[in-house]
């Protein structure tokens, strides 16, 4: 049976017929016969907007800090982003992370709304508020090109 991650979890995935969306129930996701992909993509952008959501608004209320808008893209390469006006973006395939990686680039988005370069004072932001930022920064680095469904 193959598997996916979501976050810490593997999640089995179990095909259906006559199924056309996606969904996770337990550790399963029951998924369409045939090419699962597109529905787990959406399935997964669906909750991309939840996970990230939550998370994104409990760093900017610690930094004391807002953003304009939150959107859920598939860019091919970046991880997310965050505007000059503070819309921030993120990949839904975060998710396939472990989880210290997506709390990683959350935070390293909220640190651009104060640096919005990757100057020294950037770095030493981010770890003044995720000290242990390296090893999810350098996990990313290593293995993010694996991130696929």
């Amino acid at each position: 049976m193959a598997h996916v991650p979501y976050l810490d979890r593997s999640l089995a995935l179990v095909p259906e017929h006559g199924r056309v969306r996606a969904h996770i129930r337990g550790e399963r996701i029951f998924v369409p016969v045939g090419d699962h992909r597109p529905a787990v993509e959406r399935l997964y952008r669906r909750l991309a907007r939840t996970e990230i959501g939550v998370r994104l608004d409990e760093a900017v209320a610690s930094a004391g800090l807002s953003y304009t808008g939150l959107s859920i893209r598939s860019q091919r390469t970046r991880w997310a982003s965050c505007s000059a006006s503070g819309a921030m973006s993120f990949n839904w395939r975060l998710l396939l992370a472990p989880e210290r990686v997506l709390d990683y680039v959350v935070w390293h988005e909220v640190c651009h709304l104060e640096v919005p370069n990757h100057s020294p004072r950037f770095w030493a932001l981010l770890e003044s508020r995720l000290p242990s930022f390296k090893e999810p920064h350098a996990w990313l680095r290593r293995h993010g090109a694996t991130l696929v469904i």
